[in-house]
């Protein structure tokens, strides 16, 4: 049974709860820290949590863990995961390493081989992505010829209140620098990566269209296009709109993957395998989806602390798509 302790009581912190309830068997959150007292002590009441710390380094110097999972904001991930690492401890750390390239390089400099350090992305964890990857491999749609995902919403469109729904969801992406694409796109570029391989930035276009901050909108790009290719010569267009209308304000990936025998097809709850002698098409349950993803991702990181396997979303994998995110905004 590894014992964790879980830096950050925020909003995602209910997902990583929900999933290490799932692996009860393996794993128990035995300790808490964040510096609000009511969050800290709503997550532990919640989820019988005994240790409860007000920091990182009072849990860390009063309990004895396995291992660390870091959810607070990505700027505080670096100082975080460098206090958990003098204590030579693995550490699951929350995507992106750090809000800029640079500083997420460094942290991996720093770290080095002292401890395990996996990112959580869990979007490829998601059981449909997993799905989507086995067809690839089995090659069921043959060599993969172009690529087109789509992640449109009317997320940041005012509802009838007035309210942008996906900040009522998530307050903090109203502040952000980065948004869309940092703060929301980087899984998708990871999930691509996943499904395909390396990928190459060719071209990028970042757009805002919503009000100041001030004025009730949000600091960061609510749009972005992303023109990527395969080493193959496969072409792969990204593109997210938040304030598409004619779209709901929750937010469903679109993915066409269109191969020489076939074509992988996502949309909303249905993944469909399409070819010419007979596919199949499968209904999705993507509430359930999505806390699996969590679960599956945190039980990845157990499987790899007990065999010492790589993991799969192992810092050098995830500063790639980190890479591919600073091109773009560069690029834009």
């Amino acid at each position: 049974m590894q014992r964790i302790g879980l830096v950050g009581a925020g909003w995602v912190t209910e997902h990583h709860l929900d999933g290490y309830r799932a692996l009860a068997d393996r794993a128990r959150v035995v300790a808490i820290a964040d510096p609000s007292e009511a969050a800290r002590a709503r997550r532990a009441a919640a989820y019988a949590i005994p240790g409860i710390y007000a920091d990182v380094g009072a849990m860390l110097a009063a309990e004895r863990l396995d291992a660390v999972d870091v959810a607070v904001p990505r700027e505080h991930h670096a100082a975080v995961c460098l206090a958990v690492a003098e204590r030579g401890l693995p550490i699951l750390c929350q995507k992106p390493l750090a809000p800029m390239l640079g500083e997420a390089e460094e942290l991996v400099r720093r770290i080095g081989g002292r401890v395990r350090l996996m990112v959580h992305e869990n979007w490829r964890f998601r059981p449909h992505y997993r799905l989507m990857r086995r067809w690839l491999d089995e090659g069921r749609i043959g060599r993969p010829r172009q690529a087109v995902m789509t992640i449109l919403t009317s997320g940041l469109l005012p509802g009838p209140d007035g309210r942008l729904p996906a900040i009522v969801r998530q307050p903090f992406m109203a502040d952000v620098a980065r948004m869309l694409l940092t703060e929301v796109m980087i899984h998708h570029v990871d999930a691509l990566r996943f499904l395909l391989g390396p990928l190459t930035l060719d071209g990028a276009r970042l757009g805002k269209s919503t009000p100041p901050r001030e004025a009730g909108g949000i600091r960061g790009e609510d749009r972005a296009m992303l023109m990527m290719s395969t080493p193959e010569g496969a072409g792969v267009a990204l593109i997210g709109d938040f304030m598409a209308h004619g779209h709901p304000p929750q937010q469903f990936d679109r993915l066409d993957l269109f191969g020489e025998a076939g074509t992988i097809r996502l949309e909303g709850a249905s993944l469909s395998l399409v070819r010419p002698t007979g596919g199949e098409t499968v209904a999705l349950d993507l509430d359930a989806n999505y806390k699996a993803s969590y679960r599956d991702a945190i039980a990845h990181f157990l499987d790899r602390l007990a065999d010492g396997a790589p993991f799969e979303t192992r810092p050098e994998d995830n500063l790639e798509t980190l890479r591919l995110v600073e091109r773009a905004y560069a690029a834009a």
